[in-house]
Protein backbone atom coordinates (compact mmCIF):
# COMPACT_ATOMS: atom_id res chain seq x y z
CA UNK A 1 0.00 0.00 0.00
CA UNK A 2 1.50 3.32 -0.84
CA UNK A 3 1.77 6.21 1.65
CA UNK A 4 -0.74 9.10 1.19
CA UNK A 5 0.01 12.30 -0.07
CA UNK A 6 0.37 15.34 2.59
CA UNK A 7 -0.87 18.73 1.98
CA UNK A 8 0.01 21.69 4.40
CA UNK A 9 -2.53 24.21 4.08
CA UNK A 10 -4.36 27.05 6.34
CA UNK A 11 -8.14 26.51 6.24
CA UNK A 12 -9.93 28.72 3.34
CA UNK A 13 -6.89 29.07 1.43
CA UNK A 14 -5.44 28.61 -1.37
CA UNK A 15 -4.48 24.84 -0.70
CA UNK A 16 -8.06 24.04 -0.89
CA UNK A 17 -7.57 24.08 -4.99
CA UNK A 18 -5.47 21.07 -5.12
CA UNK A 19 -7.60 19.54 -2.43
CA UNK A 20 -11.00 19.73 -3.91
CA UNK A 21 -8.79 18.19 -6.99
CA UNK A 22 -7.52 15.24 -5.13
CA UNK A 23 -10.64 14.88 -3.76
CA UNK A 24 -11.92 14.58 -7.52
CA UNK A 25 -9.38 12.55 -8.74
CA UNK A 26 -9.69 9.81 -5.62
CA UNK A 27 -6.63 10.73 -4.86
CA UNK A 28 -5.52 9.49 -1.24
CA UNK A 29 -4.10 11.75 0.78
CA UNK A 30 -4.29 13.06 4.37
CA UNK A 31 -4.20 16.87 5.72
CA UNK A 32 -1.44 19.15 8.48
CA UNK A 33 -2.65 22.80 9.25
CA UNK A 34 -0.01 24.89 9.50
CA UNK A 35 -1.00 27.80 12.12
CA UNK A 36 0.00 31.27 10.43
CA UNK A 37 2.31 32.22 13.31
CA UNK A 38 4.49 28.99 11.92
CA UNK A 39 4.45 30.08 8.62
CA UNK A 40 7.77 31.09 9.27
CA UNK A 41 9.33 28.97 11.65
CA UNK A 42 12.27 26.65 10.96
CA UNK A 43 10.59 23.35 9.94
CA UNK A 44 8.22 24.82 7.69
CA UNK A 45 10.56 27.04 6.08
CA UNK A 46 12.74 24.14 5.41
CA UNK A 47 9.45 22.60 3.25
CA UNK A 48 9.07 26.47 1.47
CA UNK A 49 11.34 29.15 1.95
CA UNK A 50 8.67 31.18 1.22
CA UNK A 51 6.69 30.48 4.44
CA UNK A 52 3.56 29.91 2.57
CA UNK A 53 1.00 26.80 1.51
CA UNK A 54 0.41 24.94 -0.02
CA UNK A 55 3.22 22.18 0.22
CA UNK A 56 2.54 18.97 -1.26
CA UNK A 57 4.20 15.71 0.36
CA UNK A 58 4.28 12.68 -1.84
CA UNK A 59 7.47 9.93 -0.61
CA UNK A 60 10.79 11.69 -1.41
CA UNK A 61 8.79 14.60 -3.42
CA UNK A 62 8.16 18.19 -1.86
CA UNK A 63 6.41 20.44 -3.99
CA UNK A 64 5.14 24.33 -3.74
CA UNK A 65 2.98 26.42 -5.64
CA UNK A 66 -0.45 25.38 -7.38
CA UNK A 67 0.79 25.36 -10.45
CA UNK A 68 3.12 22.96 -10.09
CA UNK A 69 1.08 20.86 -7.40
CA UNK A 70 -1.62 21.20 -9.76
CA UNK A 71 0.55 19.51 -13.25
CA UNK A 72 1.95 16.93 -11.26
CA UNK A 73 -1.05 15.98 -9.79
CA UNK A 74 -2.37 15.72 -13.47
CA UNK A 75 0.23 14.17 -15.03
CA UNK A 76 -0.04 11.34 -12.11
CA UNK A 77 -3.95 10.86 -13.03
CA UNK A 78 -4.81 11.65 -16.44
CA UNK A 79 -7.86 9.52 -16.83
CA UNK A 80 -9.55 11.86 -14.24
CA UNK A 81 -9.75 14.30 -17.73
CA UNK A 82 -9.03 17.60 -15.75
CA UNK A 83 -6.72 18.71 -17.76
CA UNK A 84 -8.36 18.47 -21.14
CA UNK A 85 -8.20 15.42 -23.54
CA UNK A 86 -6.61 17.20 -26.59
CA UNK A 87 -4.10 19.88 -27.58
CA UNK A 88 -7.00 22.59 -27.91
CA UNK A 89 -8.92 21.82 -24.41
CA UNK A 90 -5.37 21.70 -22.71
CA UNK A 91 -4.33 25.16 -23.46
CA UNK A 92 -7.92 26.06 -22.27
CA UNK A 93 -7.62 24.87 -19.31
CA UNK A 94 -4.16 26.63 -18.92
CA UNK A 95 -5.42 30.02 -20.24
CA UNK A 96 -8.26 29.71 -17.44
CA UNK A 97 -6.11 28.38 -14.75
CA UNK A 98 -3.92 31.32 -15.50
CA UNK A 99 -6.40 33.89 -14.83
CA UNK A 100 -7.08 32.48 -11.67
CA UNK A 101 -3.31 32.34 -10.47
CA UNK A 102 -1.77 34.96 -12.48
CA UNK A 103 -4.55 37.81 -12.24
CA UNK A 104 -7.63 37.22 -10.04
CA UNK A 105 -5.55 35.47 -7.45
CA UNK A 106 -2.67 38.05 -7.69
CA UNK A 107 -5.29 40.82 -7.79
CA UNK A 108 -7.45 40.10 -4.45
CA UNK A 109 -4.47 39.07 -2.27
CA UNK A 110 -3.84 42.91 -2.09
CA UNK A 111 -7.34 43.29 0.19
CA UNK A 112 -5.63 40.62 2.13
CA UNK A 113 -2.23 42.11 2.51
CA UNK A 114 -2.72 45.59 1.89
CA UNK A 115 -0.81 46.41 5.67
CA UNK A 116 2.75 45.61 3.48
CA UNK A 117 1.83 48.43 1.57
CA UNK A 118 1.33 51.53 3.40
CA UNK A 119 0.44 52.27 7.19
CA UNK A 120 -1.93 55.04 6.66
CA UNK A 121 -5.42 53.95 7.06
CA UNK A 122 -6.71 56.61 4.28
CA UNK A 123 -4.10 54.69 1.81
CA UNK A 124 -5.28 51.39 2.82
CA UNK A 125 -8.83 51.64 2.10
CA UNK A 126 -8.07 53.70 -1.03
CA UNK A 127 -5.99 50.50 -2.02
CA UNK A 128 -8.89 47.75 -0.91
CA UNK A 129 -11.16 50.22 -2.65
CA UNK A 130 -9.17 49.94 -6.11
CA UNK A 131 -8.30 46.75 -6.00
CA UNK A 132 -12.40 45.67 -5.28
CA UNK A 133 -13.21 47.11 -8.25
CA UNK A 134 -10.31 45.41 -11.05
CA UNK A 135 -11.61 42.22 -8.67
CA UNK A 136 -15.04 43.36 -9.82
CA UNK A 137 -13.82 43.47 -13.97
CA UNK A 138 -12.15 40.36 -13.97
CA UNK A 139 -14.86 38.74 -11.84
CA UNK A 140 -17.07 40.52 -15.08
CA UNK A 141 -14.99 38.32 -17.75
CA UNK A 142 -14.95 34.93 -15.78
CA UNK A 143 -19.16 35.29 -15.79
CA UNK A 144 -18.81 36.56 -19.47
CA UNK A 145 -16.96 33.33 -19.78
CA UNK A 146 -19.69 31.07 -17.84
CA UNK A 147 -22.56 31.94 -20.29
CA UNK A 148 -24.20 28.76 -21.54
CA UNK A 149 -21.59 26.60 -19.25
CA UNK A 150 -21.21 24.31 -16.01
CA UNK A 151 -17.35 24.91 -16.31
CA UNK A 152 -15.07 27.64 -17.24
CA UNK A 153 -13.63 25.32 -20.19
CA UNK A 154 -15.81 22.81 -22.23
CA UNK A 155 -15.78 20.05 -19.03
CA UNK A 156 -14.70 19.74 -15.73
CA UNK A 157 -11.13 20.68 -15.24
CA UNK A 158 -8.60 22.37 -12.75
CA UNK A 159 -9.50 25.95 -13.49
CA UNK A 160 -12.81 25.42 -11.45
CA UNK A 161 -11.48 24.81 -8.11
CA UNK A 162 -9.27 27.77 -8.20
CA UNK A 163 -12.10 29.96 -9.72
CA UNK A 164 -14.81 28.73 -6.87
CA UNK A 165 -12.04 29.64 -4.03
CA UNK A 166 -11.60 32.89 -5.03
CA UNK A 167 -15.17 33.24 -5.34
CA UNK A 168 -15.29 32.39 -1.69
CA UNK A 169 -12.64 34.95 -0.66
CA UNK A 170 -14.79 37.44 -2.83
CA UNK A 171 -18.17 36.98 -0.86
CA UNK A 172 -16.00 37.04 2.27
CA UNK A 173 -14.99 40.39 1.99
CA UNK A 174 -17.96 41.57 0.47
CA UNK A 175 -17.07 42.30 -3.02
CA UNK A 176 -20.01 43.68 -5.06
CA UNK A 177 -20.85 40.60 -7.26
CA UNK A 178 -24.42 41.56 -8.31
CA UNK A 179 -25.88 40.80 -11.63
CA UNK A 180 -23.06 38.24 -12.26
CA UNK A 181 -25.88 35.18 -13.00
CA UNK A 182 -23.41 33.16 -13.53
CA UNK A 183 -20.84 32.99 -11.53
CA UNK A 184 -23.07 32.91 -8.39
CA UNK A 185 -24.55 29.68 -10.47
CA UNK A 186 -21.50 28.43 -10.72
CA UNK A 187 -20.63 29.41 -7.29
CA UNK A 188 -24.14 27.02 -6.13
CA UNK A 189 -22.83 24.41 -8.39
CA UNK A 190 -19.68 23.85 -6.89
CA UNK A 191 -20.90 24.62 -3.52
CA UNK A 192 -23.68 21.04 -3.86
CA UNK A 193 -20.52 18.74 -5.65
CA UNK A 194 -20.04 15.94 -3.28
CA UNK A 195 -15.66 16.79 -3.91
CA UNK A 196 -15.67 20.12 -3.16
CA UNK A 197 -18.05 19.22 0.24
CA UNK A 198 -15.68 16.39 0.88
CA UNK A 199 -13.09 19.06 0.97
CA UNK A 200 -14.60 21.58 3.28
CA UNK A 201 -15.48 19.04 5.72
CA UNK A 202 -12.59 17.72 6.02
CA UNK A 203 -10.95 21.36 6.54
CA UNK A 204 -13.70 22.26 8.97
CA UNK A 205 -14.94 24.98 6.91
CA UNK A 206 -17.77 23.65 5.33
Amino acid sequence: MTTAMKLYYMPNACPLVPQIVMEWMGQNYTLQEVPRDELKSPWFLSLNPLGSVPVLIDGDITLTQNAAILEYLNELHPEAGLHGQDLVERMEVRRWFGFCNDDLHRTISMIFGVGAYSDDPEIQQLLVDKTAQRVRFLFEIADKQLEGKQWLTSQRSIADPYLYVILRWAKAKDIDLSGLDNLERFFANMNSDPGVQAALQKQGVA
